[in-house]
């Protein structure tokens, strides 16, 4: 099994971030002409359901499409990674999102779990060793 290193790892992240950007902002506007068409137009209250839009949007996207059959976000699939649980099978969508809310403590903690994929034996970041998945290289066969 090949591993899928840190940079590689971050250019997919990259663009997924890219994608649920658009994707949010696309949604928050449906969103917010719908709340200020409906007499909601507090700044305070268009504010939190940004940002928790924000969080679903990137939720959903995550888990549904790393449990999906292309195991992998379309940076992943971009980029030929996909995420596996240790012994190489597609992970269900309750370890994904287990593994996408891991991520949070490697954002408390200065991103030194994401840091930790170019230093482990397996390529994995705090959030992986927490869900017990992989990211893996794609092999051609």
């Amino acid at each position: 099994m090949s591993y899928a290193g840190f940079w590689k790892r971050l250019a997919a992240f990259v663009i997924d971030l890219i994608i649920t950007m658009i994707g949010s902002v696309i949604i928050g506007v449906a969103l917010g002409i719908s709340m200020i068409a409906t007499g909601t137009d507090d700044p305070e209250t268009l504010e939190a359901a940004g940002k928790l839009l924000g969080i679903l949007v990137m939720w959903v996207y995550f888990s549904v499409m790393e449990s999906s059959t292309k195991q992998g976000t379309l940076g992943k699939m971009a980029l030929g990674i996909k995420v596996t649980d240790l012994d190489g099978n597609r992970i269900g969508f309750g370890r994904a999102s287990g593994r996408y809310f891991g991520k949070i403590i490697s954002y408390l903690i200065i991103f030194i779990g994401f840091i930790m994929v170019a230093f482990t034996k397996k390529k994995q970041g705090l959030h992986d060793m927490m869900a017990g998945c992989l990211v893996v290289n794609k092999t051609t066969a």
